[in-house]
């Protein structure tokens, strides 16, 4: 028999490829470096007085003890759970909301008068414009997780039977309040604007199922 070498043929492939592996080693790595971050402040000392001014409200008015013990221990139990894919989805929102907490603490620019001052930003180390490059790479390895879920190879998988994927208003409604939410924290007119417009998919979705009623 002659083998088929046509794309159509190999697709199906890759797509169980990127079902399983994808996800997992999106999870593993994510897991392994919030987890290690968790570690270092487990075993340091509370640096969070030095900056309690700069994280967004209501964080600023939070104790910085209370504070350094939520993110050690979010950092901690949501990388374990990343591991084994159990509430993958919870997991990643609750560090990508932590992320971008410590991006407006830590790593966003003083002052942000135009684009360019905030491309220089866009960097690793901090030369006085901000370091927000490395969360951002973070934050988009774990919307596909908040998005996507575990993956094949995850105790979720084993849970949760599949379901089909269902594209309506509510999905778009999800969509803009995972990325609104965090945004409340980081850039409040943008994290406004997406959780109006996620309450108003709702809002529309909602009127759709009264009438197919």
């Amino acid at each position: 028999m002659t083998p088929d070498f046509r794309y159509t043929t190999w697709r199906p492939r890759f797509d169980a490829l990127h079902a399983s592996l994808s996800p997992l080693l999106l999870r593993l790595v994510m897991a392994y470096e919030y987890f290690e971050s968790g570690l270092e402040k487990l075993r340091g000392e509370n640096w969070f007085a030095s900056v309690q001014s700069d994280f967004p409200f209501p964080f600023n008015h939070v104790p910085t003890g209370l504070s350094w013990t939520m993110a050690t221990w979010t950092e901690l139990i949501a990388a374990a759970l990343l591991v084994v894919g159990l509430g993958t989805r919870l997991a990643a929102f609750s560090l990508l909301v932590l992320t971008f907490v410590a991006t407006a603490a830590v790593h966003w620019p003083d002052m942000v008068s135009m684009l360019s001052d905030l491309l220089k930003g866009y960097a690793i180390s901090d030369k006085g414009y901000g370091n927000f490059k490395l969360p951002l790479l973070f934050s988009l390895m774990l919307i596909p997780l908040v998005f996507g879920g575990g993956g094949r190879l995850s105790l979720d998988a084993l849970i949760a039977p599949r379901e089909k994927h269902v594209f309506d208003a509510a999905t778009l409604a999800i969509g803009c309040a995972v990325i609104g939410i965090p945004f409340l924290f980081l850039v409040p007119m943008i994290g406004v604007a997406l959780s109006a417009a996620a309450a108003g998919l709702l809002l529309v979705a909602f009127r759709r199922s009264q009438l197919t009623r």
